[in-house]
């Protein structure tokens, strides 16, 4: 895999030496209960287990990206999975880093990689019903909601109504630049 330069940043393969600040920002309700999959409180060892299944050779639909922060280093975390419905694209910022912009930055970059590398005519996504700035960030760069559902969220042991959402290939090739 190879890293990728955004306008102020670089997405990059995670490495054993992001463990503990993944540990550190994941062990944050603010942060942890806004994503499906990740458990809360979150440990150091949590974080190395997860390191260890991010390789180099990964499928596309299965690559994740660093945040690297010039002058800081590992502040998030954005790739792909396979869902039941296709691939889907997920992500997470340090809470020092919110508000900033990074996280529409890193989305742009890593779909642009994505879109560009695989044959794939969409990419799903989406939103716990109370995660306004994430839903912002989508809908921003074009990605449409498709409905409701709920889902799992570890961190706080419970379905939670989640706004699915999409962007195709051709939404985001012929979105305003």
């Amino acid at each position: 895999m190879t890293s990728l330069a955004t306008r102020r940043f670089i997405l990059r393969q995670p490495a054993m030496g992001d463990a503990e600040p993944i540990a550190r920002y994941l062990n944050d309700f603010d942060v942890a209960g806004n994503l499906a999959r990740v458990p809360f409180p979150y440990h150091l060892a949590d974080a190395r287990a997860w390191l260890k299944t991010r390789r180099p050779g990964l499928p596309l639909d299965e690559t994740n990206f660093a945040i690297d922060l010039p002058g800081i280093g590992f502040a998030g975390q954005i790739g792909f999975h396979r869902g039941a419905s296709g691939t889907t694209l997920g992500y997470w910022l340090g809470k020092p880093f919110w508000g900033q912009g990074i996280m529409t930055e890193a989305v742009t970059g890593s779909l642009d990689w994505y879109f560009r590398a695989s044959g794939a005519a969409e990419v799903i996504s989406g939103v716990f019903v109370f995660n306004e700035a994430s839903l912002a960030i989508q809908t921003k760069l074009g990605f449409t909601q498709t409905g409701r559902s709920t889902l799992l969220c570890l961190a706080r042991n419970a379905e939670v109504e989640h706004i699915d959402t999409i962007i195709t290939r051709a939404a985001w090739t012929g979105r305003p630049q």
